[in-house]
């Protein structure tokens, strides 16, 4: 479903029918972590997932404060491959073990 900023993202959800205006975060809301619609802006949730479809790929997300500004709070993710049992280092791209590089695109020595 859309963001309130246009983005697609798995894990946001939007009940408008016969005028409700309910918005939810399901990956915050399972975190036990409060959502404002504003922490959409700059997720990079969306941009993981499409950038990475591994469905052993788990994300934690936390609320955090940025430096400059704080008075606004930010989603930053890590995440966690249950294949593998190891924390992702680049959450875009994935751990490496799961799904391979085709030896097409591997760089030889």
């Amino acid at each position: 479903m859309h963001t309130p900023f246009g983005s697609e993202c798995p894990y946001f959800y939007g009940d408008y029918a016969r005028g409700r205006n309910r918005e939810e975060c399901r990956l915050l809301q399972g975190a036990g972590l409060a959502w404002d619609s504003s922490l959409c802006k700059t997720c990079p949730v969306p941009g993981i997932k499409r950038a990475n479809a591994c469905g052993f790929v788990r994300l934690r997300p936390r609320l955090s404060r940025p430096a400059l500004n704080l008075f606004r709070k930010q989603v930053q993710v890590t995440a966690y491959c249950e294949k593998v049992s190891q924390n992702v280092a680049e959450p875009h791209i994935g751990c490496g073990q799961c799904h391979p590089l085709p030896p097409a695109f591997q760089v030889k020595p």
